[in-house]
């Protein structure tokens, strides 16, 4: 078995109640052909890099996968033909970093400190 991480955007007019059912979508798909969703994480309306399809945000979706390739190909099969989806990229890891949550809000509220002195 291989481990993947699967991120998905969303179009940024895409509501609360259709990215969970995009959610539950795609992981039926993986567990459908004898994959395993190890953890899915939400990471919320982010702005994209450049516009993509006249949208300047999306709803990024991320899954850790533990399947082997035949689940990514059928994954991405049908990603490709979904209008609600932007852009999707799969990346193959040795090992999953599952405490890490690089989107999450600070509770304290404190932000960084700048170099700019």
């Amino acid at each position: 078995m291989n481990l993947y991480e699967h991120t998905i955007i969303a179009r940024q007019d895409t509501s609360p109640s259709e990215i969970k059912q995009l959610t539950e979508k795609y992981s039926k798909i993986v567990e459908k052909n004898e994959g395993e969703i190890i953890k899915t994480e939400n990471w919320g309306l982010l702005n994209l890099s450049y516009l993509i399809k006249k949208n300047k945000k999306g709803s990024y979706i991320h899954f850790k996968i533990k399947s082997k390739g035949n689940v990514i190909d059928e994954l991405e099969k049908n990603e490709a033909i979904d209008k609600k989806l932007l852009r999707y990229l799969t990346v193959r890891v040795k090992k999953f970093d599952l405490e890490a949550n690089y989107f999450a809000k600070s509770e304290d509220g404190d932000k960084k400190e700048s170099y700019r002195n």
